[in-house]
């Protein structure tokens, strides 16, 4: 591990992959894709524009193995099946100017998006707002597998690297919790068996990219949920962590289990995560990246000072600005404005910067902030115009799990 040092300067990875700087396009669920799973050219601008901008890295979030369990209409989806042209445009225009482009490995689980899935996850739940079956021990048995060969086709089609998603209640993160795993075989009770998929994804994920390939790997500080996953489960997973092979850990928290609190609730101002981050960093020795809170150039700089962590990980922050990083080294705007919202619904502020990226990836952002009840109607209407073709490309097109 190097030491951190200020926000431009590199940062060589176990891998042997050195990033230009300090900061990375954290991974957010743009719901850009077309319905089939394919990029659309705004995606592909978009994370064209990011690259322009000058992150190290950017992350394309929930990117899935297969059509049966994703977060969003809006996922892209590769394997066997996919249009790997498609693909290879933009792992090329995102990854202009010296940007690494990685894909985050998704699959929903419990959370998956009902309309076009049926949700499995560790156990079966039967909860307001969420209801699952439970996976069989034959499903869990392939799912290494099925993340090793999305990850071998980033790596075909030209992309920088991967992330293994661990983070925010998704399938990964199901595993890790108690809340969501009731099991009594080999995958659930002790952390060391909730720990194991994980572990089992990131080998696979290994042995079939080779070793000259970033794997990344987000987990959560702590769920913020009663019963849930928390910080001292969080530490142990650290320290198996820095016993793998994974090039960086991406540290975030909270979950999108229906009704609970948003990771910024009762977080304070700064970044939300960094106490753990430090905690953290005192049980592995791998590059740590940290996500969450960060508005200003001040938290960023000074929380690679800290020590705690190597990379900085933005995304609100670079949905309002997507240049942040060139115009922070060139000393200007130090901060972008955010937006204030009172009394927005549940999901409605994700649902707000998710249809700025459309604008972003269109070269068409408004100067000012536009009505949140009109994105809102605008962000569901293309979900449902999705799902409709969603529902008919993979019935025609069936591949990947029942």
């Amino acid at each position: 591990m190097q030491q951190s040092g200020n926000l431009f300067e590199p940062l060589t990875l176990p891998c042997g992959i050195t990033l230009k700087n300090r900061i990375v396009k954290s991974a957010m669920s743009d719901s850009l894709g077309d319905g089939t799973g394919h990029p659309t050219p705004e995606q592909i601008r978009l994370y064209q524009r990011w690259a322009t901008g000058g992150v190290a890295a950017s992350i394309i979030g929930e990117v899935q193995g297969t059509e049966s369990f994703a977060e969003k209409p809006g996922n892209l989806v590769l394997n066997e099946a996919s249009d790997l042209d498609h693909f290879r445009k933009i792992a090329k225009q995102g990854g202009e100017n010296s940007t690494s482009l990685w894909l985050q490995l998704g699959h929903a689980g419990a959370l998956a998006y009902a309309p076009t899935s049926n949700p499995k996850g560790p156990s079966a739940l039967d909860l307001p707002g969420l209801h699952c079956a439970e996976l069989t021990l034959d499903e869990i048995h392939q799912l290494p597998a099925e993340f090793a060969r999305t990850a071998r086709l980033a790596q075909l089609a030209g992309f920088g690297g991967v992330q293994v998603h661990a983070a925010h209640g998704f399938l990964l993160s199901q595993f890790l919790s108690p809340l969501f795993n009731k099991r009594s075989d080999q995958y659930g009770g002790t952390i060391t068996n909730r720990v194991r998929l994980l572990l089992d994804v990131i080998e696979a994920t290994r042995a079939a990219v080779g070793p000259d390939f970033p794997i990344a790997v987000k987990l959560n500080s702590s769920d913020q949920l009663e019963e849930g996953f928390a910080n001292e489960d969080a530490l142990e997973v650290v320290a198996m962590l820095d016993r793998s092979s994974v090039d960086l850990i991406d540290i975030s928290g909270g979950t999108y289990f229906p009704g609970a609190k948003s990771a910024s609730d009762g977080a304070g101002k700064g970044p939300y995560f960094i106490d753990f981050a430090k905690r953290a960093r005192a049980v592995t020795t791998k590059p740590l990246m940290l996500t969450g809170g960060f508005k200003t150039r001040m938290q960023a700089e000074n929380a690679l000072a800290s020590g705690a962590v190597d990379i900085v990980g933005l995304a609100r922050a670079l949905v309002l600005e997507p240049s942040l990083p060139n115009l922070w080294q060139a000393d200007q705007k130090p901060e972008p404005v955010f937006p204030r919202f009172s009394d927005a619904p549940e999901g409605g502020i994700t649902a707000w910067y998710t249809m700025r990226l459309t604008e972003i990836g269109a070269d068409d952002e408004m100067p000012v902030f536009t009505d949140l009840g009109q994105t809102i109607r605008d962000y569901e209407a293309r979900d449902k115009t999705r799902t409709e073709i969603w529902l008919r490309h993979f019935t025609n097109n069936a591949v990947g799990q029942p």
